[in-house]
């Protein structure tokens, strides 16, 4: 191994891959304290057994390694379903295999089809169909009402075209907290889309656990310019979340993904 694969420069790149690790492992199982577990299972298979990673880079090694361990357990989802949550699990199995998976690795993590095709152990030109598929699979599998939670003019209209242009119904676009929770409670969305800091300085978090507190459990997707300050394990967390700038790509993967799950974890600012 090279000198930036020792046990000491493998610890100091992990640990600026383990947000988006756990980002990753979050979405693919639709809960915090799953994804987590996974992650976590992935950081000690890689500590113990440094050879993980051989033939790939350490980011490119360590979500190998990840992958491995998801798809050696049978790839699963929240256990002990029922309602929406078991409808999304029918609709996942009816997915062509790896697609979801490839999908998320490229719009939400930023991997090439190159990557891809290492991370899942298949040829680079099925990583790149595979991404085809599942955006047409997804966006044909589940539609239904948003609610967008942004103080930003345009980043909320471009929010909601994009939303709309998948065939969702945009319910309306809120820009504080008490607007919110107004807005959720005169028209209940299927799937809530939030900034973190609003434009009274109020918290796009506390707005979110207002309204599941007021409507019941639902998909959310957060937008933050810092999401490894949500990605720390330490507390209730979100399943879905999107970077600051975004692009279409990941909006249109994130909703099709949160859509696919009934409920996401709470937060606490």
């Amino acid at each position: 191994m090279s000198d930036n694969t020792t046990t000491s420069g493998i610890s100091d790149q992990l640990s600026t891959f383990i947000p988006y690790l756990r980002r990753y492992a979050r979405a693919l199982t639709g809960s915090q304290t799953s994804g987590d577990n996974f992650a976590a299972a992935t950081l000690e298979a890689i500590l113990t057994d440094r050879s993980v990673l051989d033939g790939t880079d350490v980011k490119t090694g360590t979500f190998r390694t990840l992958y491995g361990i998801w798809s050696s357990a049978g790839a699963p989802v929240e256990d002990g379903e029922s309602g929406a949550r078991a409808r999304a699990q029918i609709h996942l199995a009816k997915l062509t295999n790896n697609s979801r998976e490839a999908l998320l690795l490229y719009t939400i993590e930023g991997f090439s089809y190159a990557d891809i095709a290492t991370i899942i152990g298949i040829d680079e030109s099925e990583a790149e169909e595979l991404v085809a598929i599942a955006r047409r699979e997804m966006a044909d599998s589940v539609t239904g009402s948003v609610m967008i939670i942004e103080d930003e003019a345009i980043i909320a209209m471009d929010i909601e075209s994009i939303v709309a242009e998948m065939g969702h119904r945009v319910t309306g676009i809120a820009r504080t907290r008490d607007e919110a929770v107004k807005l959720g409670k005169a028209d209940v969305p299927d799937l809530i889309l939030a900034d973190i800091q609003l434009a009274d300085n109020s918290s796009g978090i506390d707005a979110v656990n207002d309204l599941l507190t007021e409507l019941g459990q639902r998909p959310v997707i957060f937008i933050t310019a810092f999401p490894e300050r949500l990605l720390t394990g330490d507390k209730p967390e979100p399943a879905f979340l999107i970077s600051k700038p975004y692009t279409e790509d990941q909006v249109i993967s994130a909703v099709s993904q949160a859509m696919f799950f009934s409920s996401t974890e709470t937060l606490h600012a």
